[in-house]
C-alpha cells in the first residue's frame, strides 16, 4: 500500500467512498455495495481499495468497514491535522475560512492575510492579519499549505510570497494559472472553468 503509487482519479474517488463508510452501520462492506452508491463500475472500486487497503476482501463479505475507513484516512493524511492559512478574506475566503468541516479531512485555517486588515482582528475563532505578519507566521508555524482567494491580478504575488516564506503546497482559487518552483504543488479550483463546461454542455 502505497500512497505516492495511486492515481489521480483514484485520490479523487477515495474522499467519497471515505464519506460513505462512516454513514454504513454494517460491520463489513462490499465493493458491490459501494459501486451501486456511486454508479460506479465494481472492478473498478475493488482496485481503488485493494490499493489502500492492509486487509484483503473477503468472498460474501468485502472489506472490514472500521479497518477501511482507517486505511483510507491515513493514505489521505486524516489522520493528523495540517495548518494552513488563507490570503484574501473577501467573501470566498470568509466562506472557506469559517468552513468547520475542513477539519474532518484534516485541514485546519489558522489565520488569515487581506491587505484590507491594519492590525490583528477575529472572524470567529480565526486570526486575521495584515499582510506584513504573513512571513513570519508561517515560519514559526511551519505552516505548509497556503489557500488564495485573491483576484487574479494579484494572485502570482502573494503565490510567490506564500512559497518564500516556506509553503510547499498552494490550493489556489484565483482564475489565472500561477508559476511555482519545481517541488512546490498546486490544486487548482478555477470556477469560471468548471462554468465554461457546465455552459458549453447546456448550448448543445
Amino acid at each position: 500500500m502505497a500512497s505516492n503509487s495511486l492515481s489521480f482519479q483514484t485520490l479523487q474517488r477515495l474522499p467519497y467512498y471515505l464519506d460513505y463508510l462512516r454513514e454504513v452501520e454494517t460491520e463489513n462492506v462490499s465493493s458491490t455495495a459501494i459501486a451501486a452508491e456511486f454508479r460506479l463500475h465494481e472492478v473498478q472500486v475493488r482496485k481503488d481499495l485493494a490499493s489502500v487497503s492492509r486487509q484483503a476482501g473477503q468472498p460474501r463479505k468485502g472489506f472490514a468497514t472500521k479497518a477501511l475507513i482507517k486505511d483510507i484516512e491515513d493514505i489521505l493524511g486524516y489522520g493528523h491535522v495540517d495548518e494552513a492559512v488563507i490570503v484574501g478574506v473577501g467573501h470566498l475566503g470568509t466562506a472557506l475560512a469559517n468552513y468547520a468541516g475542513f477539519e474532518k479531512y484534516g485541514l485546519k485555517i489558522v489565520a488569515g492575510f487581506d491587505t484590507r486588515i491594519a492590525s490583528e482582528e477575529y472572524l470567529n475563532q480565526t486570526p486575521l492579519y495584515p499582510m506584513e505578519k504573513l512571513d513570519s507566521l508561517i515560519r514559526e508555524r511551519g505552516i505548509r499549505l497556503g489557500i488564495i482567494t485573491v483576484d487574479g491580478a494579484n494572485a502570482q504575488a502573494v503565490c510567490d510570497q506564500l512559497v518564500e516564506a516556506g509553503v510547499e503546497a498552494i490550493w489556489n482559487f484565483a482564475p489565472v494559472l500561477l508559476q511555482v518552483p519545481e517541488g512546490i504543488i498546486v490544486q487548482n479550483e478555477n470556477m469560471a472553468c468548471a462554468l465554461a463546461i457546465l455552459s458549453h454542455h447546456l448550448r448543445k
